[in-house]
């Protein structure tokens, strides 16, 4: 008799499904799989076969798994140079990621004892605050918050709410260029806001950039702060004006 053909074991078929619906675009970078239970309906077999076949794609860098979240397709880290000019669309665009920006708030209010410092205030100074959220591809990748100080630039929101872009609201306020004059990077967990805002899990790692942007004259004008989800950017250090 001849020798039975080998089956292939069931998970790898769904690995194999799985695979196929990623590569042909039915689930892109970022997107969330269906969960245990629909997958397990969908192929007819129990959930620890389906935990099988998403613990063999994970192996093979496909797709990871978010504590309490779910199995998401592994996304492309995006190259983020820290440097002497933090500009973010420019950043994303060299990357070839499609770079956008959402309003989360803005806010004029007394700064705090390290805004002040940072911003060089005087003791009755005002800040404006511009909160929002970083994207690439429609991908949340940071939400940031940048201050800035009122006495210099008093109608800096409305043109921040017009323009959308923090270079030129401050080429209308009659600053033509700035430069990062420090930057500080830590590590850190999600919040709970952080994490939704970003689509993480609280708790997720996430990196923190703090840093100061002067004008040509070295005056302070930005006190930035912003949290990026740790598996969606690469920062590298540029020294290139």
């Amino acid at each position: 008799m001849p020798p039975k053909s080998a089956r292939t074991p069931v998970w790898k078929s769904i690995a194999t499904a799985l695979t196929r619906d990623i590569t042909e675009g039915r689930y892109g970078p970022g997107d969330k799989l269906p969960t245990e239970a629909d997958l397990s309906a969908r192929f007819g077999v129990n959930r620890h076969t389906v935990r099988h076949a998403l613990k063999a794609m994970a192996e093979g860098g496909l797709v990871h798994a978010r504590r309490g979240a779910g199995v998401f397709v592994t996304l492309t880290p995006t190259d983020y140079p820290i440097g002497k000019r933090v500009r973010f669309h420019r950043n994303i665009e060299q990357a070839g990621r499609l770079p956008g920006k959402e309003v989360l708030y803005f806010e004029t209010r007394n700064p705090d004892a390290e805004e002040a410092e940072a911003l060089d205030l005087p003791t009755d100074g005002r800040v404006h605050v511009y909160g929002g959220r970083s994207l690439a591809d429609d991908t949340p990748i940071a939400v940031f918050r940048s201050v800035f100080p009122a006495h210099r630039f008093p109608d800096l929101t409305d043109r921040l709410d017009r323009l959308r872009s923090v270079t030129a609201a401050l080429r209308e306020c009659g600053v033509p260029d700035y430069t990062r004059a420090w930057t500080r990077l830590t590590a850190q967990r999600a919040t709970t806001t952080q994490a939704l805002h970003l689509r993480l899990s609280e708790g997720d790692p996430i990196l923190r950039t703090v840093g100061v942007n002067i004008d040509p004259d070295g005056a302070p004008i930005e006190f930035g702060t912003s949290w990026f989800a740790g598996d969606r950017v690469t920062l590298t250090l540029n020294d290139t004006p």
